[in-house]
């Protein structure tokens, strides 16, 4: 039974490890951050994701994980290593790499005395040209000689969505693998043998190009069902029932996914994706009219939310949802985060409810965050539905969550709802009412 070590322990690490090691494998998860050890060692996730904390815990008991600080103490004994990384990009789009190019360091110099063959495995998120560059040439040259024949790599994006990550990492829409060696293939197919999904095997840069392609469509999706949402509120149409009609042309209109009506996109890969991408093109005279429009479209969404709360002329706002995403933690590019700061900049009465984002609870960049970039924000949490509901003139729903149900619920005659989400909760709300009603 081959012995996998994962380099990275965020959402992509944590989440690979853990099905990893469901799939039967030993896993070695290594993090420099010494608190994501320790969480991982104690059975706990250091993120937040449905259904993660159980398996790690499951995984962990029977002796399948274990993590550590020590790269020589994984690589020497694992058979090929999965790097998950993060590759955040700055304000341009640029994408960083310096954690990418020390770990390849690290993994070549932990091989330099080692005679076995090994396969390390770029599960990170990087543009095409980024794995032969950053990843192959320092692994290589700090295992010196003979390096390039026992030491082998590959690409293998992830398609895994923050909080449906499991389900997506055992139903894939597919397993890609960029290799140019069959052995390396073959090992890897092996990895994945039980995920029910076509393998599909292609070179190195296609591979690291898919995962950008697929990013910036799911963006365009997004603010494309945004637009048709704004056409329709002033035409009077339903957005949701045109949408849902729309989404059933699975022929030619592709899927559903990302094509609800809704709020703003936000996160770790969509805004830093179509950022890089564009940056590329860019740099290489290439003209993205449309994808040049993703952004600015985005940023419209943000804009006219802030610019409703504030017409409204309520003083006292309470929030639902401060992360980009419900049953996530994740609060890197999160639209709800530039709310409330617009919010409170123009002196209005802010509270939030979010159990996801409790500072208690939040380890590494998502700490780091909130604590260096908006810590006022900490300070501004409630700890119920009804807390929130009680401070509000005005309700402000962010997130698709069981909190924003039980707000809505709750809320009172007077108050003045704002449902960014476009009634979708409504839904769910009308039907626990009747409920109790028929009870």
């Amino acid at each position: 039974m081959k012995t996998i070590s994962i380099f990275g322990l965020g959402y992509v690490g944590c989440v690979s490890a853990a099905c990893f090691a469901n799939a039967g494998f030993k896993v070695i998860g290594v993090d420099v951050n010494a608190d994501k050890v320790n969480l991982l060692n104690e059975g706990k996730s250091p993120i937040v994701e449905p259904g993660l904390d159980e398996l790690l815990a499951e995984m962990v008991a029977n002796g399948r994980l274990r993590a550590t600080q020590s790269c020589e103490d994984a690589i020497r004994n694992s058979d090929l290593a999965f790097i998950c990384v993060g590759t955040p990009g700055n304000e341009f789009g640029q994408l960083q790499l310096s954690a990418l190019r020390r770990v390849s360091q690290e993994i070549g110099a932990a091989l330099k005395t080692d005679s076995r063959r090994y396969t390390v495995v770029v599960r990170s998120t990087v543009l095409p040209g980024t794995t032969l560059k950053t990843v192959c040439g320092p692994l290589h040259a700090e295992a010196g000689a003979y390096a390039r024949s026992r030491i082998k790599v590959a690409v293998n994006p992830e398609f895994m969505r923050e909080g449906t990550a499991l389900k997506d990492f055992a139903n894939p829409p597919y397993t890609l693998i960029g290799c140019e060696d069959d052995a390396t293939t073959e090992l890897l197919r092996t990895l994945y043998e039980g995920v029910k999904a076509p393998f599909i095997v292609t070179q190195i840069s296609t591979a690291e190009t898919v995962k950008y392609v697929s990013n910036t469509y799911h963006a365009l999706k997004v603010c494309f069902a945004n637009e048709i949402g704004d056409a329709c509120d002033r035409l009077g149409v339903d957005a949701q029932e045109v949408m849902r009609i729309f989404r059933m042309d699975t022929k030619l209109n592709v899927s559903e996914a990302y094509l609800r009506p809704g709020f703003a996109f936000g996160g770790s890969c969509l805004p830093k994706d179509v950022k890089a991408l564009l940056y590329a093109a860019h740099h290489l005279n290439v003209q993205m009219p449309l994808l040049n429009a993703i952004l600015p479209s985005n940023n419209g969404q943000i804009e006219r939310a802030i610019n409703t709360i504030i017409a409204s002329g309520a003083r006292r706002i309470g929030v639902v949802g401060l992360s980009f995403k419900a049953d996530t933690d994740d609060l890197r590019e999160s639209p709800m985060v530039r709310v409330v700061e617009s919010l409170l900049g123009k002196g209005l009465m802010v509270r939030i409810l979010d159990a996801n984002v409790a500072i208690a609870k939040l380890t590494g960049a998502n700490r780091r965050y909130i604590v260096e970039e908006i810590p006022h924000i900490s300070m501004l949490m409630c700890d119920s539905a009804a807390d929130l509901v009680d401070h509000a003139e005005l309700l402000v729903i962010g997130s698709d969550s069981a909190e924003a149900v039980q707000v809505l619920e709750q809320t009172k005659s007077f108050q003045t709802v704002i449902d960014l989400t476009r009634g979708w909760l409504r839904i769910k709300v009308d039907a626990n009412v009747q409920k109790r009603a028929a009870a």
